[in-house]
């Protein structure tokens, strides 16, 4: 060997030796400054807070990170067997380093191939919990000596427990078990091949090639993953060329099975009371006594009533106007035009590109373009004319609401507004007290106002059962006579003149029976109703329902529901009919547990229904339930057993003066629900318009789907009941009525009260004075 190759061999060696010993000092100066594994020995993943209906459909969750924690021994083989077959598939061999991988890394990136990354899954792990995403020496080195410590503390199923669970995967998804959530709505055990590629695909780029921002892009992925797949072993070829060709159902962003938005919002604040932020990190679930069919039910009826409302108010105007350039990329303008403006489901935001009196040209937030004809633009027909007033006026750049009815495969739209008007509807099991349904506004995003528990309306007529219910017991019967007929000589306080009420047909028929009375919602037998019981005793009696006397009127006003209560409230009260004559505590929120599922808070049981506990006689429900069967067959709600053509529904419309609110209250014995419509700040829903009219439609869309295979029910007589010559009465008035008519010219003095009754009347409370002016129906 001649002295120049000694010399340039020892000069090689020389150089190799340094490397080596500087690379050498590097690992044992990086090893020596490593982090703590104890985020990995002791793996507490941080898990969103999730929210359940009864029969477990997640209606919410909260939090910064989806994280659904699935343990190593419930996570499907297909979806391990997926993932490390495009990630790792040595990953069982290798001692957290893969030499292979290195060696087919470095040739691509000297050839000037594609970069390839060397990360096993021990390394993803690693850099996933310990270090930045930051290509540099230092973090390959520490990525490396953490793997191999990780490898050393931990065996290989946790290591890949510690992956499937807190990698991400885009749309705020940590872990598989919350990207199969988010993407396909379902639990990684119900993923078929298909999907389990789809999702193995997104370690890669989540953001860039997640199915939700770019379709394509993680399509050529999963194929890469499928590829993969069959090069290992995992699947066939049969198997592999299905999952290729199959469709995938990619949730939209922010779709979700069920609509509870104001109950998650109730679960929400409830979970936050017990234990403050941490609500947001500790996998905590909420379970409901939701019921997911019942609930989706109430929320599209509820919607279809205020919209069919909206339909029959006078056009306003467009919502806005945004500069919309002519020229140029129209879907581009149109989308960024309406950036600030909320799309809905139903009432889609769209801006006009032309607009005349036969048709108008629109672009929805989603880019595309649609046409609106004929019918359609009947509703918006002020702003079209020619000498629109500009406040009317629609014209190219206007923000506009669209309707869409799809007939096939073509979608006729039509032009709408965004209601004004409220809504809210309640549904529970009377034995109970669990709430099945609640809807508390018609769109959370807009109005996060709980109506159903927090607004304290007029109920109008459907209050006048709870009347009634006191004047059986205190010896009035379905067949007493009273005379209908103007009132005259007193105020509602009781003093000479000054009140003018009115039944809201403006009719007058003499006298006629109390059942007759309810039937038709008539006012004066009403109020001479609970003149004749006093209103202290009709405050007594009431309150064995919940009402608060306080909030009721102690004047005749209280005959006409001028007081005030909640739609929650009524519903528990009515609950009290349904049930046979027990209270019951509305529920909402069942049980609250950890992520290991063990319970944080359960709800108390319901208590048990027997004589004790007993609010009303079982007799006097029986009578009241009559009287609302004959409401609901031929009364003011006669619409109800129409419609859904049955004989066991129970109930009573609600309409107060210049229907500023529109009830109805009803039951079927399995369940009962209140449906209620206003505004905000309270004024007239508009002429002619009342509960038999707005709110009765939407308990019989929402009853529909909650009684469908519910066997009718048929009524028992309890003991003490006897049916007379007439009507049914307590056994004690058989032979003839304690009260044959009551007229307006004498004072009667009030009958005593039945027996069952006065012993165990609750004592009087103190009550406020409601508008002299209330009328109702």
């Amino acid at each position: 060997m001649s002295p120049l190759v000694k010399k340039i061999a020892l000069g090689a060696g020389a150089v190799v030796g340094a490397l080596v010993l500087v690379f050498v000092a590097s690992v044992v100066w990086y090893s020596t400054r490593l982090p703590p594994l104890d985020e990995v020995l002791d793996y507490r993943p941080r898990q969103h807070l999730q929210v359940f209906t009864a029969d477990g459909v997640e209606i919410a969750e909260f939090g910064s990170e989806r994280r659904v924690f699935v343990p190593i021994d419930k996570a499907p083989k297909l979806m391990q067997d997926a993932v490390l077959a495009v990630e790792d598939w040595r990953f069982r061999e290798h001692g957290g380093i893969s030499g292979r991988a290195l060696l087919r890394a470095l040739w691509a990136n000297l050839t000037g191939g594609m970069p390839q990354g060397a990360s096993t899954i021990t390394q993803q792990v690693a850099r996933t919990f310990f270090l930045s995403t930051k290509r540099t020496p230092e973090r390959k080195i520490k990525e490396a000596l953490l793997a191999l410590e990780i490898e050393r503390r931990l065996n290989k199923d946790q290591i890949l427990e510690l992956y499937l669970n807190q990698i991400y995967l885009g749309q705020r998804a940590y872990g598989f078990g919350a990207a199969a959530q988010v993407y396909f709505g379902k639990t990684l055990d119900e993923l078929d091949v298909a999907e389990a590629a789809m999702l193995a695909g997104l370690p890669q780029n989540p953001g860039y090639a997640n199915p939700i921002t770019n379709f394509e892009r993680a399509k050529r992925r999963q194929s890469i993953v499928l590829q993969r797949m069959l090069d290992t072993g995992v699947i066939d070829e049969p198997t592999y060329r299905k999952a290729l060709q199959e469709p995938l159902a990619v949730r939209k962003p922010g779709e979700v099975e069920v609509h509870a938005a104001h109950v998650a919002e109730m679960a929400r604040q409830a979970v936050v009371e017990r234990v403050g932020d941490k609500a947001y990190t500790q996998g905590i679930r909420v379970y409901t006594s939701l019921r997911a069919a019942d609930q989706e039910a109430a929320y599209k009826a509820l919607r279809r009533a205020v919209i069919a409302h909206e339909a029959r108010q006078p056009w306003r105007g467009p919502e806005g106007h945004e500069d919309l350039p002519s020229g140029g990329d129209l879907e581009r303008a149109a989308a960024q035009a309406l950036r600030d403006h909320n799309d809905d489901e139903d009432l889609r935001v769209a801006i006009v590109a032309e607009a005349g009196t036969k048709e108008v040209v629109a672009v929805l937030a989603s880019g595309e373009t649609v046409r609106i004809t004929g019918a359609g633009l009947r509703a918006a027909a002020p702003g079209l004319q020619p000498k629109a007033k500009e406040a009317l006026a629609i014209t190219r750049g206007a923000v506009i609401r669209l309707a869409g009815r799809t007939r096939g495969e073509r979608t006729d739209w039509s032009i709408t507004q965004w209601p004004r008007a409220e809504g809210a509807f309640v549904a529970l099991d009377p034995k109970t007290g669990r709430v099945r349904a609640l809807v508390g506004g018609f769109d959370f995003g807009a109005q996060q106002f709980n109506h159903v528990t927090q607004a304290w309306r007029q109920p109008g007529s459907s209050f006048k059962p709870f009347l009634y219910s006191a004047a059986f017991e205190a010896g009035l019967m379905p067949d007493t006579v009273v005379d209908d007929a103007p009132w005259s000589g007193s105020d509602a306080n009781g003093n000479p003149g000054g009140w003018d009420p009115k039944n809201s047909d403006g009719r007058y028929d003499g006298p006629i029976t109390l059942r007759e009375a309810l039937t038709r919602s008539k006012n004066m037998v009403s109020i001479r109703v609970v003149r004749q019981l006093g209103i202290a005793e009709a405050l007594q009696w009431t309150s064995r329902f919940g009402f608060d006397p306080r909030r009721q009127p102690d004047n005749l006003t209280l005959a006409l529901g001028a007081g005030s209560t909640t739609p929650m409230q009524l519903a528990s009260a009515y609950a009290v009919f349904a049930n046979g004559g027990w209270r019951v505590t509305p529920t909402v929120i069942e049980r609250i547990t950890d992520a290991e599922g063990q319970t944080i808070w359960q709800a108390p049981p319901p208590p048990a229904q027997d004589e004790e506990t007993r609010a009303v006689p079982a007799r006097n429900v029986f009578l009241v339930n009559s009287l609302l069967g004959d409401v609901t067959r031929v009364g003011t709600a006669a619409r109800a057993q129409a419609s859904l053509k049955r004989a066991d529904l129970y109930g009573k419309t609600g309409t107060t003066n210049d229907a500023v609110d529109a009830w109805f209250a009803g039951f079927q014995p399995g369940v009962v629900a209140v449906a209620w419509m206003g505004y905000d700040e309270p004024r007239s829903l508009g002429s002619g318009e009342s509960g038999g009219g707005l709110a009765l439609p939407m308990w019989i869309d929402a009853m529909q789907v909650m009684l469908r295979g519910v066997p009718v029910a048929t009524p028992e007589p309890p003991e003490g009941v006897v049916h007379g010559t007439q009507d049914w009465r307590y056994a004690e008035w058989a032979e003839h009525a304690p009260v044959e008519r009551l007229l307006d010219a004498a004072e009667p003095e009030p009958p005593a009260p039945a027996a069952s009754a006065a012993a165990s009347a609750p004592p009087p409370a103190a009550s406020a004075a409601a508008p002299a002016s209330a009328a109702s129906r």
